[in-house]
């Protein structure tokens, strides 16, 4: 069932902000890089998926996408997260100059839409890729420096950029986005023209749902302007900050660390989710025979996951995380897990398959962002737990099955095994 049945249907859910939030039930796919997801959402079932990688921008993207939108949609996606679509001076698209120019190395603004219409066929909702930290200039202004944007849409002059990174603006409200002029959002025109950039994006493009890159070069009360104005169904911050790392390898405790993100979070109103990069980075270390990380000190997920997991987008991002274990855990817990591109189409059917009938699980036993969860063993090579009320999981070549008749073994595979009423 698509999130969208008919245009009131969407005009509700934008009188609504937190609507499809709430709902809970999200699922993402992502492609390649942890900055390239791919959002997929339905009332009955959201998926969020990453819709490009690095390399995207070599295969012509928006025709290649098109194809698969039938796939997708077929698969229980209904939202993607395509790749920056507007114009860059780098191909990946993440250094933008002219925002308004929709020709990109992905391809022409013409097969965009076409891509648009097509997923808006289907009901599989599109997500923006947000790049508002940096912009290219075109003109060399104050300092010598590429800070003014002469002769093309939004001509802002170096007052729109940070006078830490070279222009006549204020001081940046967040970190640096090094060799690149840094937006200067505490500017009222600034905000003024972006907000009616995304409103643009959301109302004529066609976007319903954005992802904002590098979210710590801002404040994020920015962001919270900009949802409000813009009113995308569903956001979430890539709000990248390292783990806390010890002489001998990762810490197993990280609460500093979500705290920053959940900071982050609660700085938007709670109007957008986040990447779990808490849960990303200890998953990776788990993993490698350290599933004793899985469980805090309260007994709980060690990420945003196990604090804020209505407002937690779990993903992974690498081979170790990559493994069929990684998705038993984030396809089986709570939050809004996250679904690797190269992972669900480049890696073979098994995986693809594995990942599906996750997927189906997750959705028939109704896990959802809120479920309840509760962990029965976290050792170095056995993590189990108890997701809602009729939902069990291992992961590890630890010995370890739920004790009833009650249970019925539904998916296994290398390392993972799930079990259902």
């Amino acid at each position: 069932m698509g999130y969208l049945s008919n245009g009131s249907d969407e005009s509700n859910q934008q009188n609504d902000l937190g609507a499809v939030v709430r709902s809970g039930r999200e699922i993402l796919l992502q492609v390649r890089l942890t900055r390239i997801l791919f959002l997929i959402v339905s009332i009955e079932q959201k998926a969020i998926a990453g819709a490009f990688n690095w390399e995207s921008h070599k295969y012509d993207w928006w025709r290649n996408l098109e194809t698969k939108v039938p796939d997708i949609a077929k698969c229980g996606f209904t939202s993607a997260w395509l790749p920056p679509a507007t114009h860059s001076f780098a191909p990946e698209g993440y250094v933008p100059q002219n925002l308004y120019s929709l020709n990109s190395s992905y391809g022409s603004e013409h097969q965009l839409r076409t891509l648009l219409q097509k997923m808006k066929q289907y009901k599989v909702r599109a997500m923006a890729d947000i790049v508002i930290n940096h912009r290219c200039g075109t003109t060399q202004g104050h300092g010598g420096m590429y800070n003014r944007y002469d002769g093309i849409p939004l001509p802002w002059d170096e007052h729109a950029v940070t006078s830490c990174t070279g222009g006549l603006g204020n001081r940046s409200t967040g970190d640096n986005f090094h060799g690149f002029p840094n937006i200067d959002h505490s500017q009222q025109f600034v905000r003024n023209d972006i907000t009616a950039w995304l409103q643009w994006l959301r109302n004529s493009v066609g976007f319903q749902d954005f992802r904002f890159d590098f979210a710590k070069g801002y404040s994020a009360k920015y962001v919270k302007e900009y949802i409000e104005g813009a009113k995308p169904l569903f956001s979430v911050g890539e709000y990248w900050d390292s783990c806390n790392y010890n002489g001998h390898g990762l810490d197993y405790n990280q609460d500093s660390h979500r705290q920053r993100i959940i900071n982050w979070i609660d700085g938007t109103g709670q109007l957008s989710t986040a990447f779990d990069f808490t849960t990303k980075g200890i998953l990776q270390e788990a993993v490698k025979g350290q599933l004793w990380r899985l469980r805090d000190p309260l007994g709980k997920p060690p990420g945003v996951l196990g604090l804020w997991p209505s407002r937690t987008v779990t993903f992974l991002d690498n081979h170790d995380t990559g493994s069929t274990q990684g998705y038993a855990y984030i396809l089986t817990h709570p939050g809004i897990p996250s679904v690797f591109y190269d992972h669900f189409y480049d890696w073979g059917d098994s995986i693809h398959d594995k990942i599906v009938k996750l997927m189906d699980i997750r959705k028939r036993q109704d896990i959802h962002s809120r479920s309840s969860i509760r962990i029965l063993e976290a050792k170095p090579n056995l993590y189990s737990a108890i997701i809602g009320e009729n939902l069990c999981m291992k992961i590890g070549d630890g010995s370890w099955c739920p004790t009833g008749r009650e249970w019925t073994l539904a998916a296994c595979g290398h390392g993972y095994a799930v079990w259902q009423k």
